[in-house]
């Protein structure tokens, strides 16, 4: 069957069975891996109601390979993602995530790269500096919007740190800001246009 630039319909019916209608077979939840690995776009409709449902079947798909060993998210991170539903912070979750995903899949070339020319632990420790540094950003990201964690208030003092830390926060910051007014900016395109 020809690509073409329309996502693939698939159909879920009462017996939790997927149908491809691109292709006229079944098809398993690992086959919609396969497909979101190859970059196959895909829509998920339940057969009987006509809702989409692609969020709940892609989060399956996540479950089903998390179940499987290959544990990607951490439990720290699974918590945190947890803590946020219901939270005023809730809205902005979901492009913080976006835009890093999108900015580590940009750079993930530059990685296996850096992977493929040190054959050996020095790539493990690129790609482990970079997931740490992700990390750092997204929780210095919630505490700008979070200034007191959870059981503080404005009239804890806030502890001193090192000269050396503060000035690494400070270039970090200064990146993170940036990062959430390009964020903004494309926010408010995206906005424009509808």
């Amino acid at each position: 069957m020809a690509k073409t630039n329309e996502p693939t319909i698939i159909k879920k019916y009462a017996n939790r069975r997927l149908y491809n209608t691109g292709t006229s077979t079944y098809v398993t939840l690992e086959d919609l891996a396969v497909m979101v690995k190859g970059e196959e776009d895909f829509v998920v409709y339940d057969a009987k109601s006509g809702d989409d449902i692609t969020r709940s079947v892609l989060t399956q798909i996540i479950f089903e390979q998390e179940s499987k060993g290959q544990n990607l998210l951490p439990v720290s991170f699974l918590r945190q993602l947890i803590g946020f539903y219901g939270d005023s912070m809730q809205g902005l979750v979901p492009s913080f995530l976006e835009y890093s995903m999108t900015s580590l899949t940009k750079e993930q070339e530059k990685l296996r790269s850096q992977m493929s020319e040190a054959f050996g632990a020095t790539a493990f420790d690129a790609i482990e500096d970079q997931v740490k540094r992700n990390s750092e950003m997204f929780e210095r990201a919630m505490k700008m919007f979070m200034p007191f964690p959870s059981g503080e208030s404005s009239s804890t003092p806030p502890t001193s740190e090192p000269k050396k830390a503060q000035t690494t926060d400070t270039s970090d910051l200064d990146e993170m800001k940036r990062q959430l007014e390009e964020m903004q900016k494309t926010i408010n395109k995206l906005t424009d246009k509808s």
